[in-house]
């Protein structure tokens, strides 16, 4: 059996842990968001891509829109499914890996949020095959919203810096280093899971700057792509992508 990958290790016993996180605390502002972008239309149909323990899916079902969220960790999953019956909403959560989904045509509009999937991937080649499933499983025309890490953050910032703010959450980070001829970091991440275990893991993550993303998107026929500062809590269309944004907001239309 190979070696389980750092993201798939994370997420183990983590459902309880994760919703506690700095990063997850935008959820509301996000989905006000995301209601503009999609005109407030509830008959979308939704994809919600590494949905963790289901908050953006929840929270636009309370709104009364059709969602379905898949995630890789059947422990995020189990979460999820825990919320959606006590907030007495339906959401379809469904255990897929991005690398290999099985939809067709089928959702209106996709979001993939907070790292979902993609860019966590150990090749490009992987991060690359979530964006391709992804714009199999949308309708013609339909609409990918998503966030991702801002290569242009890392160099003009120490990334060791910024996930050392209490705000980002429960893990610790040490001996991050970034490489300039692929644009990912590699870090020494420790965590503690919902059962009180420390697990120590070797972080690996990609970044990208928008100009990579566009061409990937454009290389999949997206007709419209637009990129913005991701800030939690308030994505906005008036936020200018700079050096100081951790992460961006891509919006793309096919």
């Amino acid at each position: 059996m190979s070696k389980k990958q750092w993201y798939e290790e994370l997420f183990e016993n983590y459902g309880q842990k994760y919703d506690q996180e700095g990063f997850t605390q935008g959820t509301l502002g996000e989905c006000d968001f995301l209601e503009q972008e999609l005109q407030f239309n509830k008959s979308l149909r939704i994809l919600d891509v590494g949905c963790g323990t289901g908050r953006h899916a929840i929270e636009l079902a309370k709104r009364g829109y059709s969602v379905t969220g898949i995630d890789l960790s059947e422990s995020l999953l189990t979460k999820a499914r825990q919320k959606a019956e006590d907030n007495q909403v339906q959401v379809d959560f469904l255990r897929q890996d991005a690398r290999h989904l099985t939809f067709k045509q089928e959702f209106e509009a996709t979001i993939m949020l907070c790292e979902g999937g993609f860019p966590l991937m150990e090749t490009d080649e992987m991060n690359f095959a979530i964006l391709q499933n992804v714009t199999t499983a949308l309708k013609s025309p339909g609409k990918f919203i998503f966030t991702t890490l801002n290569g242009l953050f890392p160099l003009f910032h120490s990334i060791e810096e910024f996930l050392a703010n209490p705000a980002e959450g429960n893990a610790t980070y040490r001996d991050n280093t970034f490489d300039l001829m692929t644009f990912r970091e590699q870090s020494i991440t420790e965590v503690e899971d919902d059962l009180g275990q420390k697990k120590v893991l070797e972080v690996n993550e990609r970044y990208y700057v928008p100009s990579e993303i566009t061409w990937l998107l454009k290389s999949l026929g997206y007709r419209s792509i637009e990129i913005f500062a991701a800030k939690l809590g308030a994505f906005s269309r008036q936020d200018r992508l700079t050096t100081q944004n951790f992460e961006m907001l891509v919006i793309a239309e096919k």
